[in-house]
Parts: structure tokens; sequence; C-alpha cells
């Protein structure tokens, strides 16, 4: 993993599974027992899930888990074919396409997810990766901001806003800002406590030189 000067930032090692297993559980709020609800007007999507959907989005997760992906996203298609309404199916079937290589497909799939709920962050930080790497960087971030406004601790959302910042947007302070919120969040990441101490070096050196100048 290269530290600011690299072109991307994934958390690393074993932190790729936990930070996945969070965007599952996140992206599960319409799951069974669940159901997604709007963050303006706490209207549940669907009233009532039923048995048969809690098996089937289980088991889609699992698979996907398990690294499956092909057999995922038949999944995931079949789960939404019997039961549409459900905003966090989307968004895992938008991962998994992304994952795929075919974006147009995940873009089909987020904004059906936004449709159901225009408020749901994991949706909102899908769109903002995929503008991302269309090179739409005004509008990844604002897709990525309207992700933590809906839900200010939806880590991820501050992890992406941290990397956009730094990458591509080349603010540092504001990079610095959104790795930090995202570890508070998040418990502690040792690759991004490195970013952070680099941040932090980078401002303290960038103060000096404007110092000396003026």
């Amino acid at each position: 993993m290269l530290l600011p000067r690299c072109t991307d930032r994934s958390p690393a090692g074993p932190r790729i599974i936990a930070v996945f297993a969070c965007l599952w559980l996140a992206s599960c709020a319409t799951a069974p027992g669940d159901p997604a609800v709007s963050a303006d007007n706490a209207q549940p999507v669907a009233s009532q899930v039923p048995a048969a959907a809690q098996t089937l989005y289980e088991q889609a997760v699992a698979v996907m888990a398990a690294g499956d992906d092909i057999d995922a996203q038949l999944r995931f298609a079949d789960f939404l074919l019997r039961y549409p309404d459900y905003p966090g199916a989307h968004v895992n079937l938008a991962i998994l396409q992304a994952r795929a290589g075919d974006d147009l497909k995940a873009e089909v799939s987020i904004q059906a997810a936004l449709a159901l709920d225009a408020h749901y962050a994991p949706a909102l930080n899908q769109l903002g990766m995929l503008r991302r790497r269309q090179g739409r960087f005004d509008e990844a971030e604002d897709a990525y901001l309207r992700a933590v406004e809906a839900q200010p601790d939806y880590a991820l959302a501050h992890y992406n806003l941290g990397v956009l910042n730094e990458l591509y947007l080349q603010r540092l302070a504001a990079a610095l800002m959104h790795f930090e919120r995202y570890q508070s969040l998040n418990g502690g990441d040792e690759q991004v406590e490195k970013w952070i101490a680099d941040l932090k070096r980078r401002l303290e050196s960038n103060q000096r030189t404007a110092n000396v100048t003026e």
C-alpha cells in the first residue's frame, strides 16, 4: 500500500474484509427485520419483510462475502425480481457490477436504490465512487457529502472524502478532517493513522513555507 502519492487507497490486509462487511451491513438496512428508512420522513419502504426474503438475502450476502461475485450477482438479481423495494440489494448488486468493470450497470443499480430512498447513504457512497472513477470529482464530492449529511456516522463516506480530497482535489486539510472522522468512527486503522501523520507533516511544512515567504 503506497502512501500519499498513490492513485488509489483501499483498507489494507484484514481491514478489507472488515470494511466490506460494514458496507454490507449498512446496505442491508432493507434486509429482513430492518426495513429501509428514509432519513427525511422515517417511513419504511417496506412495512413487512417476508421470511423468504430474509433467507434469499442472507444467502446472497454470504456468497458475496465468500468472493463468488458471479453467483452473488445472480442471487441479488433474482432477489430483486421478487423483492424490488430493498435499496440495500440494489447497492450490493452495484458493488458487484462495479467490481466486474460494468459501470453502466452499476449506475442503473445505484439509481434504482436512490429512487427508493434518495437519502440512502450506501447508495450515495457508491455513486461517489462511480463518479470518482469517471473523473467527475466535483460530483463525487457532492455524492459523498450527501451520504454523510444523511448519515453522519457513515465511516466509508468519510474515508472516501479523505481519499478524494487528498489525491484528487489536493485539499490536505479537508482530507485530514475526513480521515480523522473515519478513524473516530471505525475504531482505528493503522494504515489510515499513517496517512493522518503524513498529512499533518505536510500541512505543517506548507505552513512553515508560507511563513517564510510572507
